[in-house]
């Protein structure tokens, strides 16, 4: 029996539901990012006393610094899963870049926008 080269259609719309699922949760997740990063939700230290303001400023200033950073890494998450979408519908899904290989399914249920096996993976993280 020859290896498999793809996946099956059914394969595929399994893994398109995985990814519109969690691009759908990340989506929501980066849209609090942002609105912590903006200040949306109104809060500010206006109202506090003057000792109090400052040590408030600081701790709101490392806040959004973070809240960018997160916000930024989780929209490098959803333009991942919106380029896994891409290949699943031409047909290149699940394909190690490198080794031309499918990549198994385990790995795919818990990094489902991979691109590269775990041996490639290993392989260019000793490089």
């Amino acid at each position: 029996m020859s290896e498999k080269t793809r996946y099956s259609e059914e394969e595929l719309e399994e893994f398109r539901i995985l990814i519109n699922e969690k691009l759908e949760q990340a989506k929501h997740e980066y849209e609090i990012l942002r609105a912590a990063v903006m200040n949306a939700d109104g809060n500010d230290t206006i109202d506090t006393s003057p000792t109090f303001k400052i040590l408030e400023e600081g701790a709101s200033t490392l806040s959004k610094e973070e809240a960018g950073r997160l916000a930024q890494r989780q929209l490098k998450f959803i333009q991942n899963l919106q380029a896994a979408l891409i290949r699943i519908e031409n047909g290149t899904y699940g394909i190690c870049r490198e080794t031309g290989k499918l990549i198994p399914k385990e790995r795919l249920r818990a990094v489902p926008h991979a691109t590269l096996s775990i041996e490639a993976k290993k392989a260019a993280n000793k490089k």
